[in-house]
């Protein structure tokens, strides 16, 4: 988490903006990439800290926090849906490219970044701006999400850890 943590608020907050609706975000890869057996109840404690440290860094007073716990909330029944139903078929320990297959990842890290920056920019859009600025900065930002997440997906790929018989 403190990877992360680092990352977005000491590289990509400092990377001028590509375009106003054009800012990097990959602090929510941390939620995204937990292990499959964390508890509902871990990834809102995780979800909330995460949130919590990046509203304080960039004094933002909940809106980091309160996405990362609808993405905490919402990353167990998406992962039921995409993951096979049988478990002599799967037996991976965490979500990536190796362990669900590329285009089960892909729909995943798209459809949580799409909600967390749907959610983020509809937080932004209630205090200022417009229905197509909201529009356009969430779907640019999830595509530029998405690609950094699968940029680092491919560059610096995890072993798919499979899971023990508990021994």
């Amino acid at each position: 988490m403190v990877l992360f943590l680092g990352l977005q608020i000491y590289v990509l907050n400092n990377v001028p903006p590509l375009h106003q609706f054009i800012s990097p975000i990959i602090y929510y890869l941390f939620l995204l990439w937990l292990p499959f057996s964390v508890s509902r109840l871990g990834l809102l404690f995780l979800g909330f800290l995460l949130g919590l440290s990046i509203d304080y860094f960039l004094v933002t007073p909940g809106l980091n926090t309160a996405v990362c716990l609808v993405i905490a909330y919402v990353r167990p029944f998406l992962i039921s849906v995409l993951i096979p139903h049988d478990k002599a078929e799967f037996n991976f320990r965490e979500p990536s490219a190796v362990a669900m297959g590329w285009v089960p990842y892909i729909t995943y890290v798209m459809l949580l970044s799409f909600l967390f920056h749907g959610y983020i920019s509809f937080l932004e859009w209630l205090q200022w701006g417009g229905f197509f600025d909201f529009i356009l900065k969430t779907i640019s930002a999830t595509l530029i999400s998405t690609l950094l997440a699968i940029t680092s997906e491919v560059l610096f790929p995890r072993k798919g850890k499979l899971r023990s018989s508990g021994r």
